[in-house]
């Protein structure tokens, strides 16, 4: 379980928010909904590690999530707002460049972009990608490694109807291993049985 009691964070020396509690089970998916600026990006980046909460605990199986940071690093798989694609590398070797840093790495690259409909674009330099395909190659990474807690950013950007539905079936499965969700999203996830987190 992912647990948040209390957490406060701000961005340069404004307070974005403050005294904000939550649980997320195994198996559970909760999304982030508000206004532009209302700290969803901010709560994402305070939950992967890659922030600090000025107040609060984050809990993770009732112990604090960041006493280990190495730990809770590689039980994150996070994918923001942007997709970090390297243009200069083919499909495939982005995923590969990210296999070397994941703990747990059973899949293959050309298994992972299958998930989402880019095998066939597995030899295409990353910069000749649409930016739905370069959206599509930054999810793919979710399917490398066995991360248990997913942190999404607007992760529909760009996607058709055909990607928004093997993404779907990502969530899902993963969501049925035990895994857990929490993205940031102004549009509705085809996801079932997802909490909200509204922030203001």
């Amino acid at each position: 379980m992912l647990k948040a009691e209390g957490l406060a964070a701000f961005r340069g020396e404004r307070l974005v928010f403050a005294g904000l509690s939550f649980a997320v089970p195994v198996g559970g998916a909760l999304v982030l909904a508000g206004p532009n600026g209302s700290g969803k990006s901010t709560l994402l980046r305070v939950l992967a590690g890659l922030c600090r909460a000025e107040a609060g605990e984050l809990l993770w199986d009732g112990r604090a999530a960041m006493a280990d940071p190495y730990e809770h690093a590689r039980r994150v798989a996070y994918i923001g707002h942007q997709d970090a694609v390297k243009p200069g590398l083919t499909v495939a070797e982005n995923l590969a460049f990210y296999q070397c840093f994941r703990t747990g790495a059973a899949t293959s690259p050309h298994t992972a972009l299958a998930h989402l409909g880019l095998a066939e674009l597995a030899d295409l330099p990353a910069r000749m990608l649409s930016a739905g395909q370069k959206r599509r190659l930054a999810l793919s990474r979710l399917a490398i490694g066995d991360a248990p807690l997913w942190l999404l950013d607007e992760p529909t950007l760009g996607l058709d109807s055909v990607a928004l539905t093997r993404f779907g079936t990502m969530l899902q499965a993963h969501r049925d291993r035990g895994g857990i969700v929490v993205a940031a999203t102004h549009v509705p996830l085809p996801m079932d049985a997802v909490g909200e987190l509204r922030l203001s």
